[in-house]
Formats: C-alpha cells, structure tokens, sequence
C-alpha cells in the first residue's frame, strides 16, 4: 500500500499545476488535497471531516505557507509538536521568496523550502522532482511503509 501525498495548496492554478506535475511524474501515490491549514491539521489528526479516514502519516506534507484560516507555519508548527507527526516530511511549496519566511520554516524544522517556478516547465520539472524525492527515493523514519518500484 502506498502512502499518500498530501497536498495543502488554497490557489487554484498553482493546485492545478501541481497536480499536473504530479501526473507527468507518473506516482502512483494517491494525492490528498486540502485548501487550507485548518483542514490541513484535520487530515493529520484524522478528525473532522476526516474523522474515519483510514489511520497513517501521508510519504510527505507538500505545504503552501499563505493559507486561509491557519497559515503553513501554524500547520508546521502542530506537526512538529505532535509526536505522531514530528518525523513527517514536509516540505514548503511557496511563492514567498522573503527571508523571513525562510528563516521561521527551517526554524520549525521544515525539511525543504521550496520556491515554486514561475515559469510552466521548470514548476512541472520542479514537483516532479519532489514528489519522487519524498514518495519513491527517501527513507522514511522507522515504522513507516516504503515503497518499492517495480522493475521493468
């Protein structure tokens, strides 16, 4: 069983291109989508709406960092600080290029911080890169499933 992608992204165009980009990259992770931090947070603390979702940490947290209701630091912050979710991968998909916000995410314990290209190809080649980064080729903490590609 493969874990899923879970993708927190509020802007329309940027989710369709990740989406897109995701595709191309031909995971066959499944990718859970949330547009914004609150159902963000419910989906890792499987309540809510997502109350009777099956039990599990997603491969990784594709994060956007300006979002409605709870923003993507206020999201990192209760993953890092929930025990369950502190070893979880997330990564920050964001247009904020601002120091600042560089500096509080690796702060938090993020562990990428990724600027999205503002051109089509290099945002595609971008989250292509990603997805297989974080769902085929890193080694997941202890415990977690890891997927196998098969060969041929």
């Amino acid at each position: 069983m493969l874990k899923p992608i879970l993708l927190v992204e509020d802007n329309p165009h940027d989710l369709e291109l990740t989406l897109i980009a995701l595709e191309k990259s031909q995971l066959a992770n499944e990718v859970i989508v949330v547009r914004d931090g609150a159902e963000a947070l419910d989906y890792l603390f499987c309540r809510g709406e997502f109350a009777q979702r099956q039990k599990g940490n997603p491969a990784v947290v594709l994060l956007d960092l300006k979002l409605p209701k709870v923003d993507g630091l206020e999201v990192l912050r209760e993953i890092r600080e929930a025990p369950e979710l502190k070893p979880l991968p997330v990564v920050m998909l964001t247009s904020s290029r601002e120091e600042q916000d560089l500096i509080r995410s690796y702060a938090m314990n993020v562990n990428a911080y990724v600027v999205k290209p503002v051109e089509f190809k290099e945002f595609v080649r971008a989250i292509s890169d990603l997805g297989i980064f974080w769902a085929v080729l890193n080694e997941p903490p202890p415990g977690s499933q890891r997927y196998v590609r098969p060969i041929g």
